[in-house]
């Protein structure tokens, strides 16, 4: 095993997520909240922001009543154009930037008015682009200039929460945008309704309403995840390391038991999205999908969007990505606890930029992983590949300890095996809620809709039918041969899945 840097601690997650502390960022990393917010959302805004609370609550094409709301094309008195909202906007909001200031101090505070100016800014920008896409006109472009009364107030709360001055995934659009009908019920999902929605989704049956509270209900089982890797990375760490002879295989069978809680964790997560297909139907999400597009290689801002009187910017136009679940902590976190290596590819590249829009403690507990584990040289030792442990496990001393190195092995595989799944799913959802039904070329985030995923697909595919063979290719159980064999006819019906939507589309099937 590696030579672990001494000075490498334990991440501090937390165990209390300390939901009554508003001086702690909103999202923080637990074993029982996850990457959950560590606390519920705040729904209601201080009286200062009552005009962009009337704004926000007559915003989505259909309000809380059912009624038409300003970013419906259609509703009586509409232009038809997508101005309904900007008029409103520019005649209704003051700059309420000095009214943030206030409550700087609030951190979760923050992340709601965050989280409901992200709203409003992406709403505004792409307001004409969904007035366009309803008469069937595709995209066209979207405003360039963000005005000073939305422009700043963002600004300052994305600059005190951490986050970009544009919609996130955590931050805003999912997993900080759910309220409780019942708070003593709890995450039930008969119990969550969205806060803010640009479509129809405050209508807790509709598309949009499911699309986002599935993603909250898979989170909702990352504290257990969390506790495993953790509980891994505990057999790696100097400070865990015992003394007596015997450590090697109590280690081992401390290894399997944090493998064993990150594979069950991630089959509850599997299980929930897969629920994606009947709580967000697939012909509906184009409907609502225009809002959380981003600036960066998008048709819609070829020039990008000026921040009205953000200094920080410099008069600039900027360009940020888009919402996009890519952003979530749960797979990068197995991916950096399992090493998985990916391509040198300009897929990896756009992969790394999305690390920057997650939650700070987010980022910095997903880099600690992977530090850890590749110091600590996790995977070699995990699977009897790399050096012997200090002190002596080489796997092979007696039957007991061959036998625990064998379970370790068929974990891995069956951990990998959950991320295939996960990320097939989210091909399947790709090819069936969004290139079967659009032409446009990129995702909310700005990646390339064809060849991104299959990016990471591939590479997790390719990791577990490598380390397959190193191990020897068998003597690892049914479910196991079972495993690699679908594998096997998985990588080939990628292959020519994107083979043919890249000829289709006249696009280079690497995506370089």
């Amino acid at each position: 095993m590696g030579s672990l840097d001494t000075t490498l601690c334990r991440y501090p997650v937390l165990d209390d997520p300390r939901p009554d502390d508003t001086t702690l960022p909103a999202f923080m990393v637990s074993t029982t909240r996850g990457f959950l917010p560590r606390m519920d959302p705040v729904v209601d805004l201080p009286p200062e922001f009552a005009p962009l609370e009337s704004l926000l609550q007559r915003m989505p094409v259909r309000t809380a009543s059912g009624e038409p709301g300003l970013l419906d094309p259609e509703r009586p008195g509409s232009d038809g154009e997508g101005n309904d909202l900007k008029e409103a906007v520019l005649r209704e909001l003051p700059d309420l930037t000095d009214a943030v200031d206030k409550y700087k101090d609030n951190l979760p505070l923050m992340n709601a008015l965050y989280r409901d100016y992200s709203f409003l800014a992406s709403a505004y920008l792409l307001e004409p682009c969904h007035a366009r896409f309803v008469r069937g006109e595709g995209y066209g472009l979207g405003r360039d200039v963000l005005p000073a009364c939305v422009a700043r107030p963002i600004a300052r709360c994305a600059r005190i929460c951490g986050f970009k001055p544009f919609m996130e995934y955590a931050g805003s659009y999912a997993l900080y945008n759910y309220r409780l009908v019942d708070p003593a019920v709890g995450l039930a999902s008969s119990n969550l309704r969205l806060i803010r929605a640009f479509e129809r989704g405050l209508d807790p049956s509709s598309s949009e309403a499911g699309f986002v509270l599935v993603h909250i209900e898979m989170v909702k089982n990352s504290g257990p995840l969390i506790a495993g890797a953790v509980s891994a990375l505990d057999t790696v760490l100097p400070s865990s390391s015992p003394s007596s002879s015997s450590s090697a295989y109590r280690n081992r069978a401390h290894l399997n038991a944090s493998l064993r809680q990150v594979l069950e964790a991630l089959r509850s997560i599997n299980r929930v999205m897969e629920t994606m297909w009947n709580r967000s139907r697939p012909a509906d999400y184009t409907s609502f999908r225009t809002f959380i597009f981003g600036i960066t290689s998008q048709s819609m801002f070829p020039r990008g969007v000026t921040y009205e009187g953000v200094d920080e910017l410099g008069g600039k136009p900027a360009s940020f990505r888009g919402e996009s679940g890519a952003n979530d902590s749960m797979i990068p976190l197995v991916d950096n606890l399992c090493c998985v290596p990916m391509p040198a590819t300009p897929l990896t590249e756009i992969l790394k930029d999305f690390r920057a829009y997650r939650p700070g403690e987010h980022r910095a507990f997903l880099e600690w992983v992977a530090r850890a584990s590749e110091e600590g040289g996790l995977k070699g030792w995990a699977l009897g590949l790399g050096a012997r442990r200090e002190g002596g496990e080489s796997g092979e001393d007696d039957e007991g300890e061959r036998g625990m190195l064998r379970e370790s092995r068929a974990l891995w595989l069956r951990v990998l095996d959950q991320v295939r799944d996960f990320r097939w799913r989210h091909w399947c959802f790709a090819r069936e809620y969004i290139i079967k039904r659009t032409s446009h070329p990129t995702a909310t985030g700005g990646s390339p809709i064809v060849t991104w995923l299959p990016n990471q697909l591939a590479a997790v595919m390719d990791e577990m039918a490598g380390l397959y063979e190193k191990m020897g290719g068998g003597g690892l159980g049914g479910e196991v041969e079972g495993i690699m064999d679908l594998v096997s006819r998985q990588r080939e019906t990628l292959r020519k899945e994107v083979s043919k939507f890249c000829e289709e589309r006249g696009v280079k099937a690497e995506g370089a």
